[in-house]
């Protein structure tokens, strides 16, 4: 397979995977077009989907950073639509579209993408029906290490008058993140993955850096890594079936590890953002 048809399958892959995972035991709730900017206020004004449970207000929020290829309608359709199920309010950020990208899995994020999770929050808090003081950060692959730089000790998170309650990565690059958080943090990442790697995500939350130097325990908030035995990159995207591989790197979708990170993301959720609703949410 060439390299251009290797691309046109993974892009066709993760299209077919926004039918997973929605919750049918609960009102859908539905996704709209908030603009959360306006030109006068930026150059590259900021959209997402946004998700607004049918529940009593104020409520906690997650906002969703996505990977390197883009997608954020399907992360959406995946992640967001199950997460408003939760009563949590959604918002599902496109960084591509307002800055003309298409894909930065070659390249990276572009330097002011880093301040793209605050922008967001400042656009929840806003809002009469999200409390302000509990929204989250969830980024997956180049979104998770957005999250993670979000929460980390620094200029961008020093800065910004709104914060952040807490992170959650999965599969991010970890290699170069300090792990200075400010806030509680959850990895979630696959034993075999070869393009964002577990090890430097052990290191990480073990409080070493990218020289073996240990971190102070008094420097940051201690970051949870789970790692699943067996998970490769986007093991949770159920358009992924069979092995797949990308710019070098596997792709596969993975059930079981899926279903303990539903679990893990949203009893983390839970804890951190403090919901109050569980016992009328939706049976696992």
């Amino acid at each position: 397979m060439t390299s251009r048809l290797a691309a046109q399958a993974v892009v066709t892959a993760l299209l077919i995977g926004s039918a997973g995972q929605s919750s049918a035991a609960t009102p859908e709730s539905v996704a709209i077009i908030a603009e959360l900017e306006t030109p006068v206020a930026s150059a590259h004004p900021l959209q997402g989907l946004l998700r607004q449970p049918a529940a009593k207000a104020p409520l906690p929020a997650v906002v969703l950073l996505h990977g390197c290829n883009g997608n954020w309608k399907q992360l959406d359709e995946r992640w967001g639509r199950l997460i408003a199920a939760w009563g949590y309010v959604t918002l599902t950020l496109d960084s591509f579209g307002p800055r003309g990208l298409q894909d930065t899995c070659a390249g990276g994020a572009t330097i002011d993408m880093a301040r793209d999770a605050y922008r967001a929050l400042d656009f929840l808090v806003k809002q009469p029906f999200v409390d302000s003081t509990r929204v989250a950060a969830l980024g997956f692959s180049q979104g998770g290490w957005l999250a993670l730089f979000s929460v980390e000790r620094g200029i961008v998170e020093k800065i910004s008058p709104n914060k952040f309650r807490s992170a959650i990565a999965f599969y991010p690059p970890c290699l170069g993140v300090r792990g200075d958080m400010t806030v509680p943090t959850l990895i979630l990442i696959g034993e075999l993955d070869d393009w964002t790697l577990a090890q430097e995500c052990r290191n990480l939350a073990e409080g070493h850096d990218d020289f073996g130097v240990s971190r102070q325990r008094r420097d940051g908030i201690p970051i949870r890594l789970i790692v699943y035995p067996g998970a490769f990159h986007s093991f949770d995207n159920p358009g992924l079936r069979g092995t797949m591989q990308y710019l070098g790197h596997r792709l596969e979708y993975n059930q079981q590890a899926t279903n303990q990170s539903v679990d893990a993301l949203r009893d983390f959720l839970y804890v951190t953002l403090r919901a109050t609703e569980r016992d009328t949410e939706p049976a696992r």
